[in-house]
């Protein structure tokens, strides 16, 4: 069986997920072919010359509905004899459209996978969810909204109001120095108008003035329905009774933005590498993807690097840099308590507290982030991880080539 390479990583700039954001007025579809064809242009891709795109997005509903891979297939240039496939792993659809690939890609040929949201259009939950909606499902899983399940790891694990601001605050300061050094100069594609004007060419979310102060202003955004009568409180005490009460310490501030945005990595065999002219940036070395206890639902990504590292057969200080997704900042604490991981290898420049979380795209951003970061800081190996809705992890380790 072949290896699988990443030739290539790309991502859109994220807007704001509001009617104001700047890529408001841009649909999933074109967003999605936007980034088809510029992986194409950048690496002289012509013809059928990938074998499928494998593309993630959460919110199937409306215009982000059907088969969007395909449909973005059909608005690029791409050869329309090049299928899609569109997965639903909600927030690491991204990740697992790359981790198929590079399964896929094992066994020949080229792939492009990624993912996109466009939260400003197509309302997070429009889509509805059996697990939220089916009220035997909710209650026989001890269903709670995420916020709820953020604030419990925060609880179980003794996570502070301000352990989470202060970790938001540096999330923001990571990401502006970030822009500002250039550091994702070489895989951010600005998003431009049918007349070729930029609509936009950098992360509208960010807010590099943030200091604890004006976030211990913001009030606990859990709060309420989490102690209103009956209350989610309630429900997740039931699973969690050694707690007296959940500590509501997530605000806008310390969670992940809403934003809209897309991103495509270039994975292949080293043939397909070959016929193409490309030389390989990294191997993906493994993958892993694990089931959780879903009230508390997002401590995903500390039992799926588990998994992944036994699989490689490898330590945790095997692991040069980590990108952890920033659903709310009690994930990352978690992980970086979890392993005794030191924050100086973990998400360096930024995430999507400061940059945005557009749901079906993240992880292939944080691949490409990592991917970036490696080659950057001359270092060799790292490892992606999201918490997933519902109760799952999902993790990729790459190795640069």
């Amino acid at each position: 069986m072949s290896e699988a390479f990443i030739y290539d990583a790309i991502r859109t700039p994220r807007g704001k997920g509001r009617p104001d954001g700047a890529l408001h007025e841009v649909t999933a579809v074109r967003l999605s072919a936007g980034v088809l064809d510029a992986l194409a242009e950048r690496n002289g891709l012509s013809g059928h010359a990938v074998e499928d795109v494998i593309w993630g997005n959460v919110t199937q509903v409306g215009e982000q509905g059907g088969c969007l891979a395909r449909s973005a297939v059909l608005a690029s240039g791409l050869d329309q004899r090049i299928p899609g496939l569109a997965i639903n792993r909600f927030c690491a659809s991204g990740l697992e459209a790359v981790n198929l690939a590079a399964a896929q890609a094992r066994l020949g040929g080229g792939y492009i996978a990624g993912g996109v949201e466009m939260m400003s259009r197509v309302a997070m939950g429009s889509d509805g969810a059996a697990i939220a909606v089916d009220p035997s499902l909710a209650m026989n899983t001890g269903f709670v909204p995420q916020g709820i399940s953020a604030d419990l790891i925060a609880t179980e694990y003794g996570f502070s109001r301000d352990d989470a601001d202060a970790f938001a605050v540096e999330s923001q300061r990571r990401a502006a120095a970030a822009w500002e050094d250039g550091r994702f100069s070489r895989s951010v594609v600005p998003v431009r108008d049918m007349n070729g004007l930029t609509i936009l060419g950098h992360d509208e979310h960010m807010r590099p003035g943030t200091d604890m102060q004006a976030l211990g202003a913001l009030k606990p955004a859990f709060k309420d329905i989490g102690e209103a009568m009956p209350g989610f409180d309630k429900i997740a005490l039931m699973k969690y009774p050694h707690l007296q009460r959940i500590e509501h310490i997530h605000h806008a501030g310390n969670s992940s933005g809403i934003v809209d945005g897309a991103a495509g990595v270039l994975i292949g065999d080293a043939e397909f590498g070959a016929a193409h002219g490309l030389t390989p940036r990294a191997r993906i070395r493994a993958t892993a993807k694990i089931g959780t206890e879903p009230t508390i639902m997002l401590t995903g990504p500390v039992p799926v690097t588990e998994r992944i590292l036994r699989a490689a057969g490898m330590q945790i200080g095997d692991i040069d840099l980590f990108e952890v997704n920033e659903a709310f900042s009690s994930v990352v604490l978690r992980f970086m308590q979890a392993f005794d991981v030191d924050h100086s290898k973990v998400n360096v420049n930024g995430g999507a507290i400061a940059m945005g979380h557009p749901l079906g795209a993240t992880g292939a951003i944080i691949i490409g982030t990592l991917l970036d970061e490696l080659e950057r800081s001359g270092k060799s190996t790292g490892l992606a991880t999201l918490c997933v809705a519902s109760g799952m992890g999902a993790a990729t380790i790459i190795e640069r080539v």
